[in-house]
């Protein structure tokens, strides 16, 4: 008996010691040794996404000032929406190895992108320059047992996602042929010059998690989004978006599409984007404008943004796979990490997104640069990083947009935790050099704030749906969440 007791004598001191300088233990290992829990904060015996969804739902609040009116523009399509492995069998292509390609010329370049990105479980979006080629392969795609029409376009998906509060008023500009505007909530305001007799169709090829096509194995579960698509293209509905503005009045602008010009050449892009800034430049500078990023492959095209657009706009919104691309194009912080491996390591993204904000944005209150507000998203976890006195509601609103994430994913309106878990380390640091500030998640207060000059991060965990549903769109539901739980500090322009 008194070996016994010995026994748990030493096991007590051991775990005393041990969750001294650990204070994210789980509840549950204390419970199951038979010790007291005196940290009242811990989550409840139900374990951490419990905890985790039960504080968002307590924090979360809605800002004091909020939007109205929402202006959002320019690219809009018809996703169809497909097994991506069970597609490229029908089309009779043979699994091998992958390779990246900028842009698409044929069924054999798709089918070696598709391989290249499903073995990484990395989302991605490419034009495919063949017209006839990818009619062919929509053609097969509509057919195709099981594929789904919806709303498409990250402008489409950001309106959608605003429509869903009943008190906001939504003007949407793009390409808008008679399917997609049959898919729009009835709330969503469509000029008529947008209204066009056809629709542009983007081909979403899903993968889950562990899905396996030869020797590819999907690490988690994502999309490989490719089209045809010269309206979208070309931003064919930039001038319409920006003449829109002045009879809708709006309190928040939001702007997506950029990506979508990057196949249509360099000298098409250079135009245009000097004609997008210019458009910017004629909205007032107390409404502010969000940029919506998606996935680029031209170094010298994403510099572009960088230095002309990004300046240009209050706020941005992005995923791992675009912040890292960003730096390797600006030649910024960890450039020469040729991808992430598993979950992007937060100090080194909080090194990113340092860099825009003191490179490219307002940290400097003598800069040109409206830019104040960077929404940084990846499957475990979000990060909103503001230039102090220009945001308020931040806490609320990365914890919007992580909890958004993790219900759409399950095609749900609301998080159920026995479908999510929890990917995110309990233990990060705020920078992957030295001098850098070793920090916790506390799943009872599930916000992790660290500060870096005058640039405030916030960081929440997302509770990972275990079998997604759909995963096209969680980055535009994300954004628009966040902004919908966003207050802008007007400042005095001199």
């Amino acid at each position: 008996m008194w070996r016994k007791a010995s026994a748990a004598v030493l096991l007590a001191l051991a775990v005393g010691f041990f969750y001294s300088g650990r204070p994210d233990l789980p509840e549950q290992i204390l419970q199951y040794i038979g010790l007291p829990n005196f940290q009242a904060s811990s989550p409840s015996q139900s374990g951490l996404e419990q905890a985790i969804s039960s504080a968002w739902e307590a924090l979360i609040t809605l800002p004091t000032q909020r939007w109205s009116r929402v202006a959002v523009g320019v690219n809009a399509c018809v996703d169809v929406v497909v097994s991506g492995v069970g597609l490229l069998q029908a089309l009779a292509a043979d699994p091998g190895a992958g390779l990246d390609h900028e842009v698409l010329h044929s069924k054999e370049d798709l089918k070696e992108a598709f391989v290249h990105f499903m073995e990484r479980g990395a989302a991605a979006e490419r034009f495919f320059s063949d017209e006839e080629a990818f009619q062919g392969i929509a053609r097969a795609a509509a057919e195709y047992p099981g594929a789904k029409l919806y709303v498409g376009g990250n402008a489409a998906l950001i309106s959608q996602k605003f429509a869903s509060y009943p008190d906001l008023m939504v003007l949407l500009c793009g390409p808008i042929g008679p399917k997609l505007h049959e898919l729009l909530d009835e709330q969503i305001v469509v000029p008529p010059e947008s209204l066009q007799e056809t629709d542009e169709f983007h081909l979403i090829l899903e993968y889950k998690a562990g899905e396996r096509w030869g020797s590819t194995r999907a690490p988690q579960a994502n999309r490989f989004i490719f089209s045809h698509d010269v309206s979208n293209g070309e931003m064919s509905s930039l001038e319409t978006f920006v003449e829109s503005l002045d009879e809708f009045q709006p309190d928040l602008v939001v702007l997506s599409g950029l990506h979508m010009m990057e196949g249509q050449g360099r000298e098409l892009w250079e135009e245009r984007l000097k004609e997008a800034v210019e458009a910017i430049a004629d909205i007032p500078k107390d409404i502010p404008i969000h940029l919506e990023l998606a996935s680029m492959t031209d170094k010298d095209y994403m510099n572009s943004i960088m230095q002309e657009v990004m300046p240009a706009v209050s706020s941005i919104g992005l995923n791992e796979q675009e912040l890292l691309f960003l730096s390797q194009a600006g030649a910024g912080p960890h450039a020469a990490l040729p991808a992430w491996k598993g979950i992007p390591d937060v100090g080194r993204v909080s090194d990113i997104l340092l860099w825009i904000l003191e490179r490219h944005g307002r940290s400097d209150p003598s800069s040109e640069s409206d830019l104040t507000r960077i929404h940084f998203h990846t499957l475990a976890y979000h990060v909103l990083a503001t230039v102090d006195g220009h945001w308020g509601n931040q806490a609320a609103a990365v914890m919007a947009g992580a909890r958004v994430a993790s219900s759409q994913a399950c095609g749900l309106h609301a998080v159920d935790v026995d479908k999510v878990e929890l990917k995110v380390p309990l233990e990060f640091y705020s920078s992957h050099a030295e001098p850098r500030e070793q920090l916790n998640l506390n799943p009872a207060e599930p916000v992790t704030v660290w500060h870096r000059g005058n640039i405030t991060f916030h960081m929440t965990p997302v509770l990972v749906c275990k079998h997604p549903l759909r995963t096209v769109g969680l980055g535009d539901a994300i954004s628009a969440e966040g902004l919908v739980y966003s207050e802008f500090q007007t400042q005095e322009h001199f």
